[in-house]
């Protein structure tokens, strides 16, 4: 049989599989095995499956993963979300809307510990979604705002999406973290000023708050209580940035920096327990990631034998499209797919294919990327999937729905789109940091 014809056979078995609800690593292996042995032979197709265990266990960018997830599990059991969010409070609580941009501000920050947007929303629906609804807000837009907040977090390096976007497509992950910066800093600024826009458009969604007074000596020596997060953030992005630490080395100190803190800061009972359980955690979520990266690796190979990619390369470039265009559109894609797919399995199924067409047609891929976890982030708060709405709703008070949580997002689906908009028709925001690594 053709090649090409097996690698849309191959296709159409993984989109059966996807709806019948097998799991994207057992999907995308099934097919890239299966797919390899009609073209190949059993021998070499063994032999393929081998050498991409081993590529990517050897790989050093893949390192970097287990250390962020590490980091952002040692960071949610700490103390410090609470700090954080009880100092933002103290500089921002004076403005409309203060508890909802305190939350956005905080997730921002805590992102540097975590990189997971589920912890993220997890986290802070049990700090601040309760603090909301105590002042008055509605119980919609305060899981909303958290669940929104959340997805901040896959921008704000240390990302674990941008590390995973790396080693599929083969792009520097030090470059991505950084990239990602600004993005993120860009959606905690729309989602703010969406927040105080919001205290206008509705104001019964957010009850008569009660706007804090602080002085400002109050509020700069409140500063001293979050410094683990700005050492954190030093020895991450400012090490990076700075040249200082490859990305392996940087997630190396920043993990032993928060494992330092919580020996100091936490219960003399519960020292031990704690770093266990992290590390058990760490274990089980490393080993899910490593099994849809074997699966991705192997449908790329697939693809690769198949001639997929350069027809469809051949089919982009016929049909005319400007880079411009393209972006436009594959942002689209992904906003209707993470409807329905989680980040990682967008990645996993369309990278393989779109990496070399953004080559071709000279895209530049750390945009390109920015675009693209960007459009993916809409998908963390839409139905059905919406992984932040249900690690929102998982910490949630007993009273609130998975329902309410939705519509309490789906202002911020919007302004999360606004976000991709700007990002897409200015693309020095995702290359400004890139560019101060390189030096220029």
């Amino acid at each position: 049989m053709d090649p090409f014809v097996i690698g849309i056979l191959g296709i159409v078995f993984l989109l059966i599989f996807l709806i019948l609800g097998v799991h994207i690593a057992l999907a995308l292996g099934a097919v890239g095995m299966f797919g390899c042995i009609a073209m190949l032979g059993f021998d070499a197709a063994m032999w393929q499956s081998t050498s991409i265990v081993y590529n990517i266990v050897a790989a050093q960018a893949f390192i970097v993963l287990p250390l962020f997830i590490f980091m952002g599990l040692l960071a949610g059991v700490g103390g410090l979300s609470r700090d954080i969010y009880d100092v933002l409070h103290k500089w921002v609580g004076g403005l409309r809307g203060g508890l909802g941009i305190s939350t956005i501000l905080s997730c921002t920050a805590f992102g540097v510990c975590t990189g997971s947007s589920l912890v993220t929303a997890a986290v802070f629906s049990r700090i601040s979604a309760p603090e909301m609804r105590r002042q008055g807000y509605d119980k919609k837009i305060a899981y909303g705002i958290v669940s929104a907040g959340g997805s901040i977090g896959m921008l704000i390096p240390p990302s674990i999406l941008l590390v995973i976007y790396g080693i599929i497509s083969q792009e520097s992950v030090g470059k991505l973290l950084v990239a990602g910066l600004a993005p993120g800093l860009t959606l905690t600024v729309v989602f703010s000023l969406g927040i105080i826009a919001l205290t206008y458009i509705r104001p019964n969604w957010f009850g008569k708050e009660q706007k804090v007074k602080v002085s400002w000596k109050e509020r700069f020596t409140s500063l001293l209580k979050i410094w683990p997060i700005l050492l954190v953030f030093l020895v991450v992005v400012g090490g990076i940035l700075g040249g200082i630490f490859s990305p392996t080395e940087a997630a190396a100190f920043g993990a032993a920096t928060l494992l330092i803190l919580t020996l100091i800061f936490t219960e003399k009972g519960k020292r031990w327990i704690t770093i266990r359980t992290c590390l058990l955690e760490t274990v089980v979520i490393n080993a899910m990631v490593f099994f849809i990266l074997f699966g991705a690796g192997l449908f790329a190979r697939f693809l690769m034998f198949s001639g997929i990619t350069p027809k469809v390369l051949d089919l982009v470039t016929t049909a005319g499209f400007s880079n411009i265009t393209f972006v436009c559109l594959m942002a689209l894609i992904f906003l209707g797919m993470g409807c329905f797919m989680d980040s990682i399995s967008m990645l996993s199924i369309t990278l393989p294919i779109l990496t070399p067409i953004i080559k071709d047609m000279g895209i530049n891929p750390i945009y390109f990327a920015m675009v693209t976890v960007m459009a993916i982030e809409c998908g963390l708060i839409t139905p059905p999937v919406g992984l932040n709405v249900y690690g929102a709703h998982g910490a949630a008070e007993p009273d609130v729905s998975l329902e309410d949580i939705f519509r309490g997002s789906f202002p911020f689906f919007f302004l999360m789109i606004l976000a991709v908009i700007v990002i897409i028709a200015f693309p020095k925001i995702s290359l400004f940091f890139p560019s101060v690594m390189m030096g220029g």
